[in-house]
């Protein structure tokens, strides 16, 4: 599907009936216009046995990553089902294999050698307040002056993944920093304003800064610390929350923090936290000492 297709902007439409984020309908129109290239053919024109072997050629010929095979199949499935009302029994059969791969976590002295790497200053509030309050690249580019309660020292996180809104604990450290950071510019909606064109001042921004830009930031610093991980931005979300596990900070607490919908994707965090998996050591040999071993 090209960009001016009437076929395209209908898939766009019902997606955002549906309440998709941006970052979803561009991930699900990609789906489609790839299958689309790679037969040559307008995406409405492409049969169901078509679209089994596309499947099978991703997952045993270029050999995708399930998260890869995830979006395809689910981007091909809206597109099918909802905007061309077709109902396919492949859609039934494809299951990508999941993966079990635990995040790559850095220890809270990693962190900060990391983030000491970072020598301008947008790039440095942003990532520590990123992992300051636990969030996701997008949510702290596009954090808002009016987002700072300072009064209670919370930030109000509008429109997180899947949409909920959500306040996290700023601590008074961020919250300096913020106010310290935000004098330099004075913006009066973003806290990271895009860098001002020649002659323009960040204040006259009318966009915040660029994710990819803090994603290259972060990697220098990561390259630079000589911290030999394949960390990523979103390794600080991970840290944060293994770190407020480790220092006791209740499941359900971090999972309303993180803003995951469900226990479960939180509870991953317990197979990361030293202390944690001590402490059930501990419990299992004081349970099993009256054994007759």
């Amino acid at each position: 599907m090209t960009t001016s297709t009437p076929l395209r902007q209908r898939m766009i439409e019902d997606m955002q009936l549906h309440g998709f984020a941006a970052k979803t309908q561009d991930a699900y129109v990609r789906a489609v216009k790839q299958m689309a290239e790679y037969y040559h053919q307008s995406p409405e024109l492409i049969s169901e046995e078509q679209l089994r072997q596309y499947l099978l050629y991703l997952q045993n010929e270029k050999h995708v990553a399930a998260s890869t095979f995830t979006i395809a199949l689910c981007g091909l499935k809206f597109f099918y089902e909802r905007t061309l009302q077709r109902t396919w029994r492949t859609f039934e059969l494809a299951r990508p294999v999941p993966e079990k791969k635990l995040p790559v976590v850095l220890s809270i002295e990693e962190v900060q050698e990391i983030l000491s790497r970072l020598h301008r200053p947008r790039y440095r509030v942003c990532l520590t307040t990123i992992y300051a309050c636990g969030l996701r690249l997008r949510e702290g580019v596009y954090l808002h002056v009016g987002d700072m309660d300072s009064a209670r020292q919370l930030l109000h996180i509008r429109h997180g993944k899947g949409g909920p809104d959500r306040y996290v604990p700023l601590p008074g450290g961020a919250l300096q920093l913020l106010r310290q950071y935000w004098s330099l510019h004075r913006h009066p909606v973003w806290l990271f304003p895009a860098p001002a064109h020649a002659g323009m001042s960040l204040a006259s921004a009318t966009q915040p800064m660029d994710e990819s830009s803090v994603q290259r930031a972060f990697r220098a610093a990561l390259q630079a610390s000589g911290i030999p991980k394949a960390a990523s931005v979103h390794t600080l979300r991970h840290s944060y929350a293994t770190h407020l596990l480790e220092a006791g900070v209740d499941l359900r607490v971090i999972q309303a923090y993180l803003g995951h919908r469900s226990p479960q994707t939180t509870a991953l965090y317990t197979h990361l936290t030293q202390p944690t998996e001590q402490r059930a050591i501990e419990a299992i040999n004081r349970v099993m000492a009256e054994l007759p071993w």
